[in-house]
């Protein structure tokens, strides 16, 4: 079976393409696409993964022509960024 492995960072992106048999789960696939290596910061402990932008555990089994992403942690939360942006537009209309 063919499958991607994505992740993203803001200065770079992956998607790396990996020959899988059936019964191969995510984190097997993630494990075996060498991410971990390049990433040291996937903490799959930690961080969400996904298939096509839905939400899947580790121990899914994944099928043909799925695209496993790894998802970043956030930096910030996203409400106390909203705060920060209405503070910013605030002041700006001063």
């Amino acid at each position: 079976m063919q499958v991607w492995v994505a992740y993203a960072r803001p200065d770079k992106q992956w998607e790396i393409p990996l020959e899988i048999s059936p019964e191969t789960t995510v984190a097997v696939t993630i494990q075996r696409s060498g991410i971990l290596d390049e990433c040291p910061e996937i903490d799959l402990a930690v961080c969400d993964v996904g298939v096509f932008s839905k939400s899947v555990a580790l121990d899914d089994l994944l099928e043909d022509g799925d695209r496993v992403e790894v998802y970043r942690l956030l930096q910030v939360d996203p409400k106390e960024a909203r705060r920060r942006r209405a503070e910013v537009k605030r002041r700006r209309s001063n």
